[in-house]
């Protein structure tokens, strides 16, 4: 059984068993099956709760403190994360709720826990669909259908205290929203979903804003599944401060973290039924089990479905960290890849110019052709419901001027859509370094990112610049996802061009494009023997 627990336990008094009592005595269970059955909590889900309620003893410089402002619980699908996090959330919101340090008893235990004066606790999910449907739904349910149902004025815009102040809200990924709200308690809903940079900024607010209410000891609730490794979600970042924690690599700065998978050494072969029910049974653990006869091996059948995407199957059912088959590139070797390193002024180099004007969003990428080191030279981002926005053209034909001025550039391959008249001048300025290479082309696109593929399986090419730069670019490498073709390549393998990735409009991989072509144009310079400052004539590839 493979899991992560941090810190060890210190022994320290805990708010928990008040709160476990609390859950049971008057929470009820939300939508489905056990739905308005009294609330039960399994072991786990017990000892979870004592650790999150920790509280400095007396004597430590700290007494009465919680010890830890951020909890986060990673655990496979269906073991009922969401619901935990409602209880939690309950028990934050209820005005009889034992959840603050009260003072200690003369024996130097804890005194019965108080409520949350002026609860406010914000709900987070990737958007308010989901955040209804999710944790903030089943805590309405509870509220409405508990046995205090009369203390609450639950809709689906918040969750009220009736005759007092104190709300419970849902919430999506707009940090300018979040901007001065004093929150008590908050919870982020399977974050290995929070990716763009809208979601960060979104939770790095969200985060600040706790210590406005330091009386109340303010903290939050992570509740997640195992993500896809390298998307540099808030998950991926919560999980590898605990790795670090753990490893010593890092001192605990308030966090609590528990995971459990299944073992990749104990269960390495996933190739019959058996073999994966006993894998999903280890992830699920020994105090939570089966909620019915044959649930593991209603799970374990889906890895044998025709089409199913085997890396989602393990992370929601093992709960194992997997790249997901649909994107294009691994996405755990791209950050390995990263470097603290810039393209030096004068350096020979390649360039890729892909993007849109009106939408998604425009990019010049740069890779030196001696070393293959791949840079962005300027990114142009379409802001989030911007309706008419476009790309400064001015600005775009600058950063290429500026970079044909600073930089020894070979070729310029340039996709033309939207750009036709742009490209078609900067071809006229540059007679044979700039070249419309039109990425729509199937076979010569495919044959394009399956090269970038195996540089980066490789570890040819190297991802550097500027912090914002390499994120932005590793950030739209991880956005773009596979469409197969209909067509293969010489030894029969079928073959593969980029889109978005899982096909959402949001996932913005223009950079990507833009480097899968400066990289095709750095092999042709390697293949034509390029030496710097060398010239030829325009020309066209179809």
């Amino acid at each position: 059984m493979s899991t992560l627990y941090v810190p060890d336990p210190a022994g320290y008094p805990t708010l928990g068993d008040h709160v476990v009592e609390f859950i049971e005595a008057r929470a009820v269970f939300g939508p489905g099956s056990l739905h308005d059955q009294p609330a039960r909590l399994d072991r786990e889900k017990q000892m979870l709760i004592r650790r999150f309620y920790e509280i400095y003893p007396q004597g430590h410089p700290k007494e009465g403190q919680r010890v830890f402002d951020r909890c986060a619980v990673e655990l496979r699908k269906g073991v009922a994360k969401t619901e935990l996090a409602a209880w939690i959330a309950f028990c934050e919101l209820h005005p009889e709720g034992p959840v603050r340090f009260n003072g200690f008893e003369p024996d130097g235990s804890l005194r019965r826990g108080r409520p949350v004066k002026s609860p406010y606790i914000p709900m987070m999910a990737t958007a308010e669909e989901q955040s209804e449907e999710l944790a903030y739904g089943v805590l309405r349910y509870i509220c409405e259908q508990c046995p205090d149902a009369h203390l609450f004025d639950p809709n689906l815009d918040r969750i009220a205290r009736r005759g007092l102040d104190g709300m419970a809200v849902p919430v999506s990924n707009s940090p300018n929203s979040r901007d001065g709200a004093r929150n008590t308690f908050q919870h982020f809903d399977e974050p290995h979903r929070l990716t763009l940079p809208r979601d960060r900024a979104a939770v790095e607010t969200m985060l600040q804003n706790l210590p406005k209410r330091q009386l109340e000891s303010p903290w939050a609730l992570y509740t997640s599944t195992a993500g896809a490794p390298g998307q540099g979600s808030v998950e991926e970042d919560v999980r590898l401060e605990a790795e670090q924690i753990a490893d010593g690599r890092a001192p605990n700065s308030g966090l609590f973290f528990f995971a459990r998978w299944a073992d990749v050494d104990k269960h390495p072969d996933l190739s019959t039924v058996e073999q994966i029910v006993a894998a999903v049974a280890e992830a699920t653990g020994p105090a939570v089990g089966e909620w019915g006869v044959g649930q593991f091996e209603r799970a374990a059948r889906e890895f044998f479905r025709v089409g199913a995407d085997l890396s989602y199957l393990e992370r929601v059912h093992l709960n194992r960290w997997r790249k997901s088959n649909s994107g294009a590139y691994d996405m755990a070797r791209v950050r390995d890849l990263v470097l603290d390193e810039v393209i030096p002024k004068g350096a020979f180099v390649t360039v890729g110019f892909d993007g849109a004007r009106y939408k998604d969003a425009t990019a010049i990428v740069i890779t030196d052709i001696s070393t293959g080191y791949q840079q962005i030279a300027a990114l142009w981002e379409r802001p989030e419901d911007a309706a008419g926005w476009e790309v400064d053209e001015a600005d775009v034909d600058g950063v290429m001027h500026q970079v044909f001025k600073d930089y020894q550039v070979w070729r310029a391959y340039c996709d033309p859509p939207y750009w036709t008249e742009v490209v078609a001048r900067w071809a006229g300025k540059w007679p044979d370094q700039v070249v419309e290479w039109f990425t729509g082309r199937q076979r010569q696109a495919a044959d394009m990112a399956r090269a970038y593929k195996e540089a980066i399986d490789g570890e040819a090419i190297r991802f550097v610049g500027t912090e914002g730069n390499r994120d932005d670019l590793v950030r739209h490498i991880g956005h773009a996802g596979r469409k197969d073709l209909k067509i293969t390549d010489d030894e029969g393998q079928p073959l593969w061009m980029l889109c978005k990735l899982n096909g959402q409009q949001i996932n913005k991989f223009d950079a990507c494009m833009a480097g899968n072509l400066s990289w095709q144009a750095r092999l042709d310079a390697i293949a034509d023997g390029a030496k710097p400052k060398g010239g030829g004539a325009p020309r066209r590839l179809y």
